[in-house]
């Protein structure tokens, strides 16, 4: 992988051409730039989906993607996006391989290319990829023949686009509209490529407000680039909020003492059902998991009538159920 650096500083840059020659969509590798009609469509694609994956249906499969295959390559951990992922092929009738990255010959030295090659020879027809460095799935797209999809399931600190994707959707599900919708954001958002990919497709959306809330350490510089009002205190950042999305302390993305330890953190930032109290009385309150309770987020408002954490989990089946059958048709 020559051409990209864990920073994300790479030869491809933002050469992130996630479109065929008709403007179709035949890659999703990141919401920034995603035009508003697409979004639409992807979510309008999972409310149809949503029903195939309800447990009262007798069978939850349709054959959109038969004969297809889907390999998921996850070089990070994962158990919400992988499983979901692998659930969402199976509905679809796709045939599913999960490549065990431990086990496989990039642990003896393989370049990240030259296992997409073989996977290719193998007759893969979309890539699913969880990577550690940022825009790994970007080269890979760059890379394969035309009649192979990729799908960003996580790239470093970059982005998150599935996620965004089953946030929008949940968003929209219990609040309809996006226009005069606040939305804080709360945590490590430096780290967060959930946080970016949230922050794109809302602004796209015509969210009326995107807040952002931590401590400096922890935000990046350039939020005010993109329109997002920063609070460092809860108390202010809450005030009057639709929905509340806590993210996880990523450890092991930063540096020793760049933020509170566990308690320290929680007295400052975490959400108790006090706080939450001052957002507005209907709010939603969202996490991507994997949850830290008792870090980011209380036990009782993880667990709470406006939690909506396990609802996201169930939509993400949906999401990528849309996504994949989206760009496999392209």
């Amino acid at each position: 992988m020559n051409a990209v650096n864990k920073e994300g500083n790479n030869a491809v840059g933002s050469l992130v051409n996630q479109f065929n020659s008709a403007g179709e969509l035949r890659h999703l590798l990141t919401l920034e730039g995603l035009p508003k009609e697409h979004i639409l469509h992807i979510l309008d694609t999972a409310q149809q989906f949503v029903s195939v994956t309800d447990p009262s249906r007798e069978v939850r499969k349709v054959p959109l993607l038969r004969g297809k295959s889907v390999f998921n390559l996850f070089f990070e951990n994962s158990t919400r996006t992988r499983t979901t992922f692998e659930i969402a092929a199976k509905r679809l009738s796709a045939d599913v391989i999960n490549l065990d990255i431990s086990t496989s010959s990039t642990a003896k030295g393989e370049s990240l290319l030259d296992t997409i090659d073989n996977l290719v020879a193998m007759q893969a027809d979309i890539f699913v990829v969880r990577h550690n460095v940022s825009k790994a799935p970007i080269e890979i797209a760059n890379h394969v023949p035309a009649h192979v999809h990729v799908v960003n399931a996580g790239d470093g600190s970059h982005q998150h686009p599935t996620q965004g994707l089953l946030d929008m959707y949940t968003m929209r599900h219990f609040k309809q509209d996006f226009r005069g919708l606040k939305v804080a954001i709360v945590g490590d958002i430096v780290h967060s490529r959930v946080a970016k990919s949230n922050i794109h497709a809302l602004t796209t959306l015509g969210c009326e407000e995107i807040r952002v809330i931590g401590p400096e350490s922890l935000l990046p510089s350039d939020l005010d680039m993109l329109g997002v009002k920063v609070y460092h205190s809860m108390e202010e950042g809450l005030k009057d909020a639709d929905v509340v999305m806590t993210l996880r302390i990523q450890k092991e993305r930063m540096e020793a003492g760049q933020v509170p330890e566990g308690d320290a953190f929680f007295k400052q930032y975490g959400l108790t059902p006090a706080r939450l109290a001052l957002a507005k009385s209907d709010a939603i309150v969202m996490h991507p998991g994997p949850m830290n309770r008792g870090v980011e987020i209380d036990s009782a408002v993880a667990d709470g009538f406006q939690s909506v954490i396990l609802n996201q989990v169930t939509f993400g089946i949906a999401i990528r159920m849309a996504v994949m059958s989206i760009v496999a048709g392209n």
